[in-house]
């Protein structure tokens, strides 16, 4: 897992709308950088719904969210209109951000094997450096958890 202090892996992901975004385009910002597994399953609905919810606060603080996942852009953009969210979803579909994340593996579930992005999350400073590093994060509180730890109050 990568360590506060490192430098954060740089990327150009397609966003929800087929739109280039990198990691350096919010260079001066702080970044909430966060991996889930599965867009429009039950935990990756709940956590995704709670950043949406407490968006208001991330701005406040001037933070910027990016949810990524190896879903295709085809669905994420369904994600993101059917539960209106207006933050950047990045499509990693050959795994090779989450990857470079050390957040990338492969699961078994009813006796299949899958490849999916783990449900990790990582604070990037505005410096590029990794901050605080989040693994196995709950999807129900989380969204709270980070704004409580970065200092800002949540909806």
């Amino acid at each position: 897992m990568l360590e506060p202090g490192q430098e954060a892996p740089e990327f150009e992901l397609p966003n929800q709308d087929g739109d280039p975004v990198s990691l350096s385009e919010f260079e001066g910002q702080r970044v909430v950088l966060y991996f889930y597994p599965r867009a429009d399953t039950r935990g990756c609905t709940i956590e995704a719904k709670g950043f949406r919810d407490n968006m208001e606060a991330y701005e406040a603080a001037d933070v910027a969210v990016l949810g990524i996942s190896n879903d295709p852009v085809e669905d994420i953009a369904d994600f993101a209109e059917k539960y209106d969210l207006e933050f950047d979803l990045l499509s990693d579909e050959d795994g090779s951000v989450a990857e470079a994340y050390e957040s990338f593996g492969t699961i078994e579930m009813e006796g299949e094997t899958h490849d999916i992005a783990y449900r990790n999350t990582f604070v990037i400073g505005p410096d590029g450096r990794i901050e605080v590093v989040y693994e196995g994060v709950d999807p129900g509180d989380h969204p709270e958890e980070l704004l409580a730890d970065l200092g800002a109050d949540a909806a």
